[in-house]
């Protein structure tokens, strides 16, 4: 534990003290931890009446920003999840031009439970609301997701797919795929891997292809902090990004679960 906590505190010194660290990615609807690895959603949703909230800094290099997120996700029932995500930009391209994104909104429901062979299946419907400067939206945008997850053992896998319509006409339609893995690496520390893939608003082709990789750490029964990094495999557009995240909850940290090979 004490170990885990001095790794935090060294990559937080070094996220706020490097001076340089992504071409600009409109956020979107994102997950709140522990129901997610980054930007890949779980079908995991929170029990009814119960919440969350997570905030969130990201350190982008090429494009040169910082991006602070607030996230917040409430059970409307054990099945079915409000989702909110309110981003903010700051130091963009090192000038004056920061300024909240798009406010994206969205439900989340889980309507097939994991069985010992099948993946449990849950889709998002959501919206982004156009309150960003100029550079920072799409004018709103409208889409649909359908998330698939599946545990084996100590492995959590997850696979996101997204079509997304812009509320600009000039702006083309985004496709997201992105896949994150899970291992927990101990009673009170997760291993995650990501892989995104995107097709974004002014391009017909998959511009970001990005992987990230970090840790999750259940520092008590109610928080979570979240470290990783970014980089891109295709542009080197963003070149690399830092994230740091801790996100607060009304529900006790789950144990972990069973073996799926010790399932009747």
């Amino acid at each position: 534990m004490f170990q885990a906590v001095k790794k935090i505190l060294i990559i937080i010194a070094f996220f706020l003290l490097s001076g340089d660290i992504f071409a600009f990615d409109i956020s979107g609807l994102q997950p709140v931890a522990p129901d997610g690895v980054f930007s890949t959603f779980s079908t995991e949703s929170l029990p009814k009446n119960k919440a969350s909230i997570e905030l969130s800094l990201e350190r982008s290099r090429e494009p040169d920003f910082y991006r602070v997120q607030l996230r917040g996700a409430y059970g409307l029932s054990d099945h079915l999840e409000f989702l909110i995500t309110v981003p903010c930009i700051y130091d963009y391209l090192g000038s004056s031009d920061d300024g909240v994104e798009d406010i994206a909104v969205g439900f989340k429901h889980r309507f097939y439970d994991e069985g010992k062979y099948g993946p449990s299946l849950a889709y998002i419907v959501t919206a982004s609301l156009p309150m960003g400067h100029d550079q920072f939206t799409s004018g709103g945008r409208a889409g649909i997701g359908l998330i698939l997850s599946k545990r084996l053992g100590p492995f959590r896998g997850n696979f996101n797919a997204f079509y997304l319509q812009p509320g600009k006409g000039s702006l083309q339609r985004e496709l997201l795929f992105t896949s994150g893995i899970e291992f927990s690496a101990a009673h009170d520390l997760d291993i995650l891997a990501e892989f995104l893939a995107r097709k974004v608003h002014f391009s017909n082709e998959y511009d970001q292809l990005e992987g990230r990789f970090g840790f999750r750490l259940k520092t008590s029964d109610f928080i979570y902090t979240t470290v990783g990094i970014g980089a891109d495999f295709k542009a080197r557009s963003p070149e690399y990004r830092l994230m740091l995240s801790v996100s607060f909850t009304n529900v006790k940290g789950k144990e972990k679960v069973k073996r799926i090979y010790e399932e009747e």
